[in-house]
């Protein structure tokens, strides 16, 4: 039985490394194609964002596996170009605010699976309340410590592009740091009122977080606010 598991965690594991290929593979081919590279980029975070993998290890393997392909795709198109500095920026701006929008939409979809259950006399677990919202507290943080080690590690221009997009963020705000403070303060409320007619909700928080995602990814839930389309 232990060797069944072992094996069902390596192949596990095997498909996520896959998808995290992959998933780097398409944002580098967005930045190289030059077109539509927010919703792009975007739209290919959120779909990375499974059930099993919204924890925060997975969640930084992804935003790491992002950041990657922005840097090396804009390496490839305009290391070696001239006169598009201006080009380059616009580009790699975009794909780190779909990035950031896609993180804000996590935020996001925490929040909704925890107004679901409380529209449901239900609740989650507290532990699982609180071991969420820990994840979630460190959610920037992540956002911006990856986006200055993929600074540090790229070259020339782009590392200047990067560098100057990270001092923003940190200055300035993000959208996720945005959206997270009103996922937080929905998780302290939660927390605050449970009853005694509240009963633990039947689904854990990632399987009822992670449907939200692919409803909010896949246009299904309507009437939300478009992170994507967020200025700074």
């Amino acid at each position: 039985m232990q060797t069944d598991n072992g094996e069902m965690h390596q192949n596990n594991t095997a498909d996520i490394n896959d998808d995290l290929s992959k998933l780097e593979r398409d944002i580098h081919d967005a930045l190289v194609e030059g077109v539509n590279v927010q919703e792009t980029v975007h739209r290919l975070t959120l779909k990375a964002m499974k059930a099993d993998r919204l924890d925060i290890d997975s969640i930084r393997r992804i935003v790491t596996a992002v950041t990657n392909g922005i840097q090396e795709g804009a390496q490839q198109k305009f290391l070696a170009a001239n006169n598009q500095t201006q080009t380059a920026k616009l580009q790699i701006t975009a794909a780190i605010s779909g990035l950031d929008s896609a993180l804000a939409r996590l935020a996001e979809a925490s929040k909704l699976a925890v107004l679901e259950a409380a529209d449901r006399a239900q609740k989650f677990s507290e532990k699982e309340l609180v071991h969420t919202r820990s994840d979630l507290e460190s959610l920037e943080s992540l956002f911006l410590d990856t986006l200055q080690n993929t600074a540090s590690a790229a070259k020339g221009t782009i590392s200047d592009i990067l560098q100057d997009i990270t001092k923003h963020a940190k200055n300035n705000g993000t959208i996720v740091g945005e959206q997270l403070k009103e996922t937080l303060a929905t998780f302290a409320q939660q927390a605050a009122s449970v009853g005694h007619a509240q009963i633990e909700a039947g689904a854990q928080l990632t399987q009822t977080t992670a449907g939200f995602v692919h409803k909010i990814a896949t246009g299904l839930l309507s009437g939300i606010k478009d992170h994507s389309k967020h200025k700074h």
